[in-house]
């Protein structure tokens, strides 16, 4: 991977890595915390199993038209004043949710959240990458990822919890509440990295056209395939998991920590994946990732169909494969944006659109195959493991032929 040798080009504030963490949580608490309600939100506005999915494709569709926008005002306006008033829109936005009458006004809700909070994931991502390249960024981007693991690990178990004694609604007054801290962090902490002699003036042709010749380069085509696919494998599960309340019988409490233990290996592979580049290689970790994904999930599809999965061995499964995602995620992600230093926010941005794409399509395909079992589930995993392989092989194709 090109630049993999070199160092920071800055010096790096030891808490920003930690911040950057609790900013880019946003996305995966807007997504986590409130899945455990899905049941209550479709009993309380006497809707069908399945209804609330559409919230979740909304939100995933919002964010990667999000990340457009924000990745072309951040390369413009620097880092600091897009994602304050990202953070702030998000709040307002999460307001609505919170007072929503309906199933419309709720999904219109977490579209707009998802425009203002796209840039809580375009910023961190380009901090990191005026900061850092290579396996300098791959330690930054672990450190991040420590903290932003909290969110998904957290985000269900406390959601569960507080719907036992409180109504949906409050989850989203959390969500407010999260994103007024996260705009007095960057009002207050986070410092420019961008300085204005390095900012692309603002024209719609010209971004146009930029997000165009990062899409058209290969390396950052193939790996975002990659990353896209993973995502996909990813929200297989979380879009899904909703039904484990019925297919289980199992409270909205004990659902919240299942999300919770199936988060776990994915956080534990991404800070391992920093010492498994440095004795592997990216090549081999990748590899052996994409192997160990398709394995878990075809073990799963198969045994849903051969009986009912006992709850313990479907969450078992599930952990393999988040464990092998946790390693391809970040290094197909780093190597995307490797090759674009100077349009660090647009790649980022543009990566992270094709990505959550993927996931609104996840979420779009979750409510229409949904029929009360984990079957489903297992079989849009296995379909996103298997598009991997095939992004693998473009990967390695791509890096062949750019070798040349």
């Amino acid at each position: 991977m090109r630049g993999s040798t070199m160092v920071p080009r800055m010096k790096i504030p030891r808490y920003l890595p930690y911040m950057l963490g609790t900013l880019t949580a946003v996305g995966p608490i807007s997504t986590d915390l409130y899945l455990p309600a899905f049941h209550k939100i479709e009993v309380g506005f006497g809707l069908p199993h399945g209804a609330a999915q559409i919230t979740l494709a909304t939100w995933f569709f919002g964010f990667a038209v999000g990340q457009m926008l924000q990745g072309a005002a951040t390369d413009w306006l620097g880092r600091r004043t897009p994602l304050l008033a990202g953070t702030l829109i998000y709040s307002l936005a999460s307001l609505g949710c919170a007072l929503a009458p309906g199933m419309g006004a709720l999904a219109l809700g977490r579209f707009l959240s998802a425009i203002g909070g796209a840039a809580s994931s375009v910023v961190p991502r380009a901090v990191v990458r005026d900061h850092a390249d290579g396996h300098a960024a791959a330690r930054i981007m672990a450190q991040l990822a420590l903290v932003t693991g909290v969110a998904p690990l957290l985000a269900p178990a406390v959601g569960g919890f507080l719907l036992t004694f409180i109504s949906w609604r409050w989850l989203f007054g959390f969500c407010v509440f999260y994103g007024l801290v996260s705009s007095a962090l960057v009002y207050f902490f986070l410092p420019e990295t961008l300085p204005p002699r390095k900012r692309h003036a603002i024209h719609v042709g010209a971004a146009l056209q930029r997000y165009w010749g990062i899409l058209r380069e290969p390396h950052f085509a193939s790996h975002t395939f990659m990353s896209s696919a993973a995502l996909f494998a990813i929200f297989s599960f979380v879009s899904g998991s909703p039904v484990m309340v019925t297919a289980y019988h199992i409270s909205t409490a004990r659902m919240g920590v299942l999300l919770t233990c199936a988060s776990i290996p994915y956080i534990l592979s991404a800070q391992l994946n920093p010492r498994l580049l440095a004795v592997f290689g990216t090549d081999r970790v990748i590899g052996g990732a994409v192997v160990g994904t398709l394995v878990a999930s075809s073990l799963a599809f198969v045994g849903a169909r051969l009986w009912v999965l006992p709850l313990p061995v479907f969450i078992g499964m599930v952990m393999a494969n988040t464990m092998s995602l946790g390693l391809i995620m970040p290094n197909a992600m780093i190597s995307a944006l490797s090759r674009h230093a100077r349009s660090a926010g647009s790649a980022s941005a543009l990566a992270g659109t094709v990505n959550f794409l993927a996931a609104a399509l996840c979420g779009w395909l979750s409510g229409i195959v949904a029929d009360g079992t984990v079957r489903p589930i297992t079989g849009m995993l296995l379909g996103g493991s298997m598009v991997l392989v095939v992004a693998q092989m473009v990967r390695l194709r791509v890096r062949r032929v750019v070798a040349r």
